[in-house]
């Protein structure tokens, strides 16, 4: 089976509609969609990995980038939680088939939540969920919150603050746009979390970005739903050892026999 080919799609309307950039590898199954997380791509170490596991196992496999990440147009700093959502219903309305299984790494996580919980509440459940230390209302809990006073005012005066990366050397914009957008699709606050399918949420016990016990806040508000939890004692945030892909293909499969 041949490598999936670069195909786009465009979102939005106007001024406001960018070309979303995914590749599909056709094969048999529900579809497994791969979200990535904030300021990562389709061509990650975990995508990869997925798409070279459904080319050897026939699988269905789609990767995309939401705008202002990887080879998707738009620009990294217009990005908000609800633009980086509708790109990714778009992308499953287009290509995801029947009852995909949506994969959620760190902010996919989240997103891939949020479209769970429309899917289910629109009576068109997903197949299901593989949640990779999952970055449920991160952009509050596990951004604004942890942000100095005088940082916060940057942010919320200048419209933007530029923080220090530990993956990359280039620091990356935190926009007030993004915060207050953030704000409007918190799901830790509010009533349980309704998935309407399987779950299983793979998480690193020593992850500096989303700890071990957030994702366990995340867990315990899916009371309706079939979750299962693997936490990793020496695992990072990426997950992206032999072993954790181990885990992350098993977890697929587990899902969608």
């Amino acid at each position: 089976m041949q490598d999936s080919e670069l195909q786009f799609i465009d979102v939005g309307t106007g001024g406001d509609r960018r070309a979303i950039a995914f590749r599909h590898r056709a094969g048999t199954g529900p579809t497994i969609v791969w979200f990535g997380g904030f300021r990562s791509d389709m061509d990650s170490t975990k995508a990869v990995a997925l798409d070279a596991w459904g080319e050897r196992a026939g699988r269905a496999v789609l990767r995309f980038d939401y705008s202002g990440h990887g080879r998707s147009g738009g620009r990294f700093e217009d990005g908000t939680i609800s633009r980086w959502l509708e790109e990714a219903q778009a992308v499953l309305a287009a290509r995801g088939g029947e009852r995909p299984v949506v994969v959620g790494s760190s902010m996919g996580g989240w997103i891939a939540l949020l479209a769970a919980r429309a899917a289910a509440a629109a009576a068109r459940p997903l197949g299901g969920l593989v949640l990779i230390a999952p970055a449920v209302d991160f952009t509050e809990a596990l951004m604004w919150k942890a942000l100095p006073a005088a940082v916060r005012k940057v942010v919320m005066e200048e419209g933007v603050w530029h923080r220090p990366s530990a993956y990359s050397d280039q620091p990356y914009p935190i926009t007030r746009g993004l915060i207050e957008d953030g704000r409007r699709h918190l799901m830790l606050d509010g009533p349980p979390i309704v998935a309407g399918c399987p779950v299983h949420v793979l998480q690193g016990m020593q992850d500096p970005d989303v700890p071990w016990r957030h994702a366990m806040d995340v867990v315990e508000h899916m009371p309706g739903d079939d979750v299962v939890t693997t936490l990793i004692r020496d695992g990072d945030h990426r997950l992206s050892r032999a072993e954790d892909i181990e885990r992350l293909i098993a977890a697929v499969e587990g899902i969608t026999p």
